[in-house]
């Protein structure tokens, strides 16, 4: 017997200073997704804005029984406001949307037709971006960036339009600026990511809440995400080959040192001062800052040991069941 899945949608909405955008959005959200999914809830998450946009949300809420808030007691961050948002998400699927009407909900339709034809992750990719030239070319340089060493090239990790599943919710976990790297993360643990190109809209309200500092610190968290996607359950093998050589180099030198030395004292070779050699204290420090980062390296997986049984280091698909009363 097939039984139909009941979707339930939970649009998250990190809301900073957007006070003037909020009442359009949720109208546009509503016409964009009630004739697709009429059971859906609106999260939107005061992210410390210091304009009325919490006494908007709190409006919107009395108006509308699907509508909810949150607040935060100061600006945390745009990771932080979703992971709030997705903890109280109660949909089996999650649309991020930003509040700045950029986004255009309308383009739900198409995301959705990508999840039903079997992907986990649909993000969005603003084709024809309508930006300023300093916000657009970093943005191309970062993608290419994030594609080549990751492995998944999307056009555009950065775009606010985001749906996925629930499970994909419940195997990630996004800080700091992680948002943006949501399709990698899940990537990473083997779920089905794709992109739609979307219709992207110029601002009407406010200004833009990022500069030159989001492209620096977008290019740190890379570094990040690619060690926690390759190594974060066995960080010795991205330390401990940088430990390795560094240890063997200092004592490949330290080794030709003291075998010059025994040869000096035999009177092989001419007697000459060792300790003024700058080899001797590059391979000291080499063997030294080896075994430190051997160490580290180790410590990292004891680590990972310990909290392994709290955190699945694996992700399921599917399972089968079996009724073994019955078996012979």
């Amino acid at each position: 017997m097939n039984t139909q899945i009941v979707r339930r949608l939970s649009v998250v909405v990190p809301v900073f200073n957007e006070c003037d955008s909020l009442r359009q959005l949720l109208l546009e959200v509503i016409e964009g997704i009630r004739p697709v999914i009429p059971d859906f809830e609106v999260i939107f998450v005061d992210d410390g804005s210091t304009d009325s946009s919490w006494e908007v949300i709190r409006g919107l809420s009395s108006d509308h029984l699907n509508v909810s808030g949150i607040r935060f007691r100061r600006n945390f961050g745009k990771a932080a406001a979703l992971t709030a948002g997705i903890s109280k998400a109660a949909g089996n699927l999650i649309l991020m949307l930003d509040a700045d009407l950029q986004d255009d909900p309308a383009e739900f339709r198409g995301l959705l037709e990508r999840i039903d034809s079997g992907f986990d992750v649909v993000n969005g990719w603003k084709q024809r971006r309508l930006d300023p030239w300093h916000k657009v070319y970093p943005s191309r340089v970062f993608n290419w960036l994030v594609g080549i060493t990751t492995g998944l090239r999307l056009h555009d990790h950065n775009c606010g339009l985001k749906l996925f599943r629930s499970e994909v919710a419940s195997e990630i976990r996004i800080y700091g600026e992680l948002h943006r790297f949501i399709p990698v993360l899940a990537h990473a643990r083997g779920f089905r990511v794709t992109e739609v190109a979307v219709n992207h809209r110029p601002r009407k309200h406010g200004h833009s809440k990022y500069g030159i500092r989001r492209f620096l610190r977008g290019l740190l968290d890379l570094i990040t995400v690619n060690f926690l996607t390759a190594f974060s359950s066995r960080p010795l093998h991205a330390l401990g080959g940088v430990g390795l050589v560094l240890f063997t180099v200092g004592s490949l030198g330290l080794l030709y040192l003291g075998s010059l030395w025994l040869l000096m004292r035999v009177g092989l070779v001419p007697l000459e001062s060792i300790g003024g050699r700058p080899l001797l204290a590059y391979s000291i420090a080499s063997a030294l800052l080896g075994g430190q980062v051997l160490s580290l390296g180790l410590l990292a997986e004891l680590l990972v040991s310990a909290t392994s049984r709290f955190h699945d280091t694996y992700s399921v698909r599917e399972t089968t069941h079996h009724d073994t009363r019955h078996q012979l």
